[in-house]
């Protein structure tokens, strides 16, 4: 006995129905035809239909390791707090931020340093996502449209930082300000619910700063007269796997 079917989402039904009439029996390459296909789909009320975003903002961060003490995760604690994320550790929580200790092998120098979501220019885990749910906003901030998020994980594949987590679990408590569901990738968002109110910074640069470490810096890059810009020209910074040429928009120092 069949019972009945829940409706499906518009963004969904318009990239299958997109998706379908683009096929024709051909074969598309992977990552690119449906990339193209799920963002022309895309409505313009869905987060990847938005352009609000300003275009000559690129939203960053600057993370000075030579401050970032070993053992301190004020910054984890607060990103959990800010997003309503679970306290409890296990193999399947999401995290958006994680501490890493590091070793230089040559001189033995040790440090510590957050590794979240790059935001990079170029994400690949945009390039590889099928329905358009993994998408960059025009500020540079690298975001999951829920709605659209058909839990393939090519993302997580996809990005070498480690950065996104697989909601395993039904979410319970949600914030208003971040939704969540189960079922779908997510990743640190730069705290874009507090940038879109006007704030001028993240939660866990926040935390930081309280904290009296004051190694984490949030900005717009393109700003020269911003602390993030002005920091950036003055020390030696780095990006993580720089190699890839992803152009990552979480530069770091004392690497």
């Amino acid at each position: 006995m069949s019972g009945a079917q829940p409706p499906m989402s518009a963004a969904r039904r318009g990239f299958l129905g997109v998706a379908a009439a683009g096929l024709g029996g051909v074969l598309l390459a992977p990552g690119i035809q449906l990339i193209e296909i799920a963002q022309a789909a895309a409505p313009a009320g869905t987060a990847a239909g938005k352009a609000g975003a300003n275009p000559a903002v690129r939203w960053g961060m600057l993370i000075d390791t030579t401050k970032c003490a070993t053992g301190c995760t004020d910054c984890v604690t607060a990103c959990t707090r800010e997003n309503g994320l679970s306290t409890v550790a296990s193999p399947t929580s999401s995290q958006w931020i994680r501490k890493i200790e590091i070793k230089e092998v040559k001189t033995g120098r040790t440090g510590s340093a957050p590794v979240m979501c790059q935001h990079c220019a170029e994400p690949p885990c945009v390039d590889v996502c099928p329905t358009g749910a993994s998408f960059k906003r025009a500020d540079g901030i690298v975001l999951v449209d829920r709605h659209s998020c058909i839990g393939c994980r090519y993302c997580m594949m996809a990005c070498p930082y480690k950065a996104r987590s697989f909601v395993h679990e039904p979410v319970t408590g949600q914030l208003p300000d971040v939704p969540r569901g189960q079922g779908c990738v997510e990743s640190c968002t730069l705290c874009v619910h507090r940038i879109d109110r006007g704030e001028k910074t993240t939660a866990c640069a926040e935390a930081c700063a309280k904290a009296g470490h004051g190694a984490i810096v949030f900005g717009d890059l393109n700003d020269p007269a911003s602390e993030i810009a002005r920091r950036v020209r003055e020390i030696q910074t780095t990006q993580l796997r720089a190699d890839l040429k992803l152009d990552p928009g979480v530069r770091y120092h004392g690497l």
